[in-house]
């Protein structure tokens, strides 16, 4: 072999040492497995059993938000009424879930949702209150009238 492309093929091939450019990126590391561990054994002392066929999971708070799971784990223990549910869970307003949750509703829920159409329609004509305040007033006298009728004065 010709000791020249040998020595252009090494200078490529240098992974390290006086002259090569530094890495830029950090690499992290993840520390949730030691979490994650003490969870699981945790969850283990609860005696739960793992429900494979859940989609999703809605959990409604009070202040018309509500925690949404998708594809989320679920295990329950029906003796101790124990749920456990682990997954990535997002806080959604309740108007973005209507139409696929409409029929996950139950009494107590759909008063809170009555509730909250109630308190959107408040909020709307207080808005529409404040428009109609920074508006021009109209007139109420016709100012022509008024200034012929103190012309009539003098």
């Amino acid at each position: 072999m010709n000791p020249e492309k040998l020595a252009k093929l090494q200078a490529q091939v240098r992974i390290g040492g006086k002259g090569t450019p530094r890495r830029k990126v950090k690499k992290t590391t993840k520390t949730t497995g030691a979490d994650d561990k003490k969870l699981q054994g945790l969850i283990k002392k609860l005696n739960v059993e793992p429900i494979p066929t859940i989609e999703e999971v809605n959990m409604f708070k009070d202040d018309g938000k509500v925690l949404h799971f998708t594809a989320p784990k679920v295990a329950a223990s029906t003796q101790t009424n124990t749920f456990v549910i682990s997954g990535k869970g997002e806080d959604k307003e309740l108007t973005e879930l209507i139409p696929g949750i409409l029929h996950q509703l139950g009494p107590e829920s759909l008063a809170g949702l009555r509730r909250l159409a109630e308190a959107y329609q408040q909020q709307a004509q207080g808005a529409a209150v404040e428009e109609d305040e920074e508006d021009i007033p109209e007139l109420v006298e016709n100012f022509e009238e008024a200034s012929k009728e103190e012309e009539s004065k003098e």
